[in-house]
């Protein structure tokens, strides 16, 4: 085990390395310039998520695939995984995990499209969609579709899955003394009851679940920050430098360099709102929306929620608590939010762990989603009910069980989605510049989408 463990460790290193970062990044800046900036329309996101698309063909509404999207995407990355941005390349992470927010919106939106315009229906009606089918139908590449298929069903029951549910359980053991093992049964019980509705049971929860623990970790951020007030410009002054200058941070953070804010900053934005993965679009291609292009809109803002916003907060959060608080250790990104959180009185501390706990179930709930569609292409809609027992089974052990190696398989198999996926943005590129010509920039967002298209 300690053998597998060192290869998985070292290959998800090389794969996350500089190679992977500079084309996820490059991807980003790529398909803001050659959509036109999309980002700008960043209001007409907003305002089509919270619309229904009438009439339009699709299993869930606009909101429940963004919701959905968000519930995997905004989970523990967007608490810890700053934290441990911050601890290991300084403050200046945190504008480089920004950035990659603000340049990732195109590709979320770029992926998103592909998705609805490729996207099937099957002979019950369920709709299906994602890189897999772009991939297939926009570029005949059925064995890299397939790999992706592949890479994505066993990324769910990683970081979708054991990851989460033994957060989940080793937060409330150490926080209200918890059987791990009665809490992976509750795990196990209620992610049960969700997911076997299908997507449109998924959606309906989060639709519910997101808004409400967003909302509450984000009150939460700006009580603290509102705490730590003349600390928060200096705190923004920091992380603007030493993004470019890391040892403007002083103390500990002097043995930090550029590459490695920005490495570390990029990583983590990239892991926390998955831009450019592969994911997102899986449950964006069921949406009801008239054309694509409209459903790319609403998909990119979810970007914008989860790392411009949330992981921006998170970021101010910690670095004004670290100058407001000198004592505060930051070598270990974990205890830095707990430390940070514990400072507002009473409900901090339960805050910051209802935060975790919601995140991570959420999270669960998504990429079930995710992990069901890969199965469902590579075999169709025989072993969707094997697969859904199998992943509930594998958040029980999840829950019990050391993770170190399930964490570097996780993020081997992540990363190998994205490649797949990449290639698919890329060299479909024309295609979704093509289509936000015909509908975005010509006035046509309104039209239903076209026979043929």
């Amino acid at each position: 085990m300690e053998a597998i463990n060192y290869f998985f460790s070292l290959l998800s290193s090389v794969l996350w390395g500089w190679p992977m970062v500079i084309l996820l990044l490059g991807t980003h800046v790529f398909l803001t310039i050659r959509l036109r900036v999309p980002q700008r329309k960043l209001l007409t996101g907003i305002r089509l998520s919270v619309q229904k698309d009438k009439g339009a063909t699709g299993d869930v509404s606009q909101f429940g695939a963004l919701a959905t999207a968000l519930a995997a995407t905004i989970g523990t990355g967007n608490i810890v995984g700053v934290a441990t941005a911050v601890a290991l390349g300084g403050p200046g992470a945190v504008l480089w995990c920004w950035l990659t927010g603000i340049f990732g919106m195109a590709t979320k939106y770029a992926e998103s499209l592909l998705a609805v315009k490729y996207r099937v229906k099957d002979e019950n009606g369920s709709t299906y969609g994602g890189p897999m089918y772009a991939l297939e139908q926009g570029l005949g590449m059925k064995w890299l579709a397939l790999l992706f298929a592949v890479f994505t069903a066993l990324a769910s029951f990683g970081i979708g899955c054991t990851v989460q549910a033994n957060s989940i359980a080793l937060l409330a053991h150490e926080t209200f003394g918890a059987s791990t093992s009665l809490v992976g049964l509750l795990i196990c019980i209620l992610t049960a009851l969700v997911i076997m509705g299908g997507v449109k049971s998924i959606a309906r929860v989060c639709t519910f679940l997101v808004p409400f623990m967003a909302v509450l970790y984000v009150l939460g951020c700006i009580v603290i920050l509102f705490m730590n007030g003349d600390y928060v410009w200096p705190a923004i002054q920091l992380i603007a430098k030493s993004a470019f200058n890391p040892s403007a941070a002083g103390g500990g953070f002097v043995g930090a360099s550029v590459m490695m804010a920005a490495r570390y900053g990029i990583a983590r934005g990239l892991f926390s709102n998955e831009s450019g993965m592969g994911s997102a679009p899986i449950v964006a291609a069921t949406a009801q929306t008239r054309n694509p292009v409209r459903q790319a809109l609403v998909s990119s803002t979810g970007t914008f929620w989860d790392t411009v916003i949330i992981c921006a907060l998170t970021g101010l959060v910690l670095v004004s608590s670290i100058l407001a608080y000198p004592d505060i250790s930051y070598a270990d990104g974990a205890a830095l939010t707990k430390v940070a959180f514990s400072k507002i009185p009473y409900v901090g501390a339960p805050l910051l762990t209802f935060g975790i706990l919601t995140f991570a179930f959420s999270t669960i709930l998504g990429w079930s989603y995710y992990g069901e569609s890969a199965v469902n292409y590579i075999e169709h809609q025989h072993i969707n009910r094997f697969y859904r027992l199998l992943y509930i089974i594998a958040l029980f052990f999840g829950s019990i069980i050391n993770l170190d190696i399930i964490w570097n398989i996780a993020d081997t198999m992540n990363a190998l989605m994205a490649i797949p996926n990449l290639v698919a943005l890329i060299l479909l590129s024309g295609v979704a510049a093509r289509e936000t010509k015909k509908y975005l920039w010509s006035g046509r967002l309104d039209d239903d989408m076209e026979e043929g298209d």
